[in-house]
């Protein structure tokens, strides 16, 4: 498990989970915590309880979505669960011991905090989430919960890195019309026409641009580093049946 030292605080636990200490075989190898893989359902409830316990909570108090590459912000008010799983791609509470999950294998998994005023976030960014503002949606939400702007952290997690994220022609057009200044996230690729994406210095850059306190980034690229993370852009590569997912998760401690 990975942190990130801006969430390091007394009434926050965190973790960038890996692919490590599960028990999953095959191309799930690991700690895949995604129920929409098709591994089997005891190891990913089993992974998920691993995940938990190592932060200190149970797998009971883990919410998670039906992610759809949306910029849709749920907030929970309670402990309730909601079943089925929502369909959105960010989770604002501000209710202890609630742990808020988000489920990845190369897109960017953002964990947020104001431990202060006792609000926490988790959101998942892809290129359409951040082409529609994931982390304003999330931060406005949090904010309405009784957050500070001024003393929002937040963390961006592993993801897929420029070097290993070659887009079609159809970029970088969605983002220029966004902000001009997105160019210098795209360079040339080998291929004409195609380009290599910086998703995370893109996702980091929208982030810094919310004036919240400090915003991290963890280097590591999911796509390349097949030992430690999940990749889907990998299992395209190599045409294999499926892919596991990472799990990224926050919580104020009770």
């Amino acid at each position: 498990m990975l942190k990130s030292r801006l969430l390091e605080r007394n009434g926050i636990a965190h973790g960038f989970f890996t692919r490590e200490g599960g028990v999953s075989t095959g191309i799930y190898r690991g700690l895949n915590c995604g129920p929409g893989s098709h591994d089997s359902p005891e190891n990913v409830a089993e992974n998920r309880a691993r995940a938990m316990a190592v932060i200190g909570h149970r797998v009971a108090d883990l919410r998670t979505l039906y992610q759809v590459h949306s910029g849709d912000v749920i907030v929970l008010r309670n402990d309730t669960e909601i079943k089925p799983r929502p369909k959105a791609d960010a989770m604002v509470t501000n209710v202890p011991g609630l742990s808020l999950g988000i489920l990845t294998a190369d897109c960017v998994p953002i964990l947020f905090a104001d431990e202060t005023n006792g609000v926490i976030a988790a959101a998942h960014s892809g290129w359409k989430g951040a082409v529609v503002d994931i982390g304003g949606n999330v931060v406005q939400k949090m904010i309405e919960l009784g957050a500070r702007r001024s003393m929002i952290r937040a963390a961006i997690g592993p993801a897929i890195a420029q070097k290993s994220y070659e887009v079609g022609p159809a970029f970088p057009e969605p983002f220029l019309a966004l902000d001009p200044r997105s160019k210098k996230f795209f360079i040339p690729s080998v291929r004409p026409g195609h380009h290599m994406f910086d998703l995370k210095g893109f996702v980091r850059d929208r982030l810094e641009m919310l004036e919240i306190d400090a915003v991290d980034m963890l280097e590591n690229d999911t796509c390349a580093e097949e030992d430690l993370f999940y990749s889907y852009r990998r299992m395209i590569k190599r045409g294999e049946p499926d892919y596991g997912r990472q799990l990224s998760a926050i919580a104020l401690k009770a």
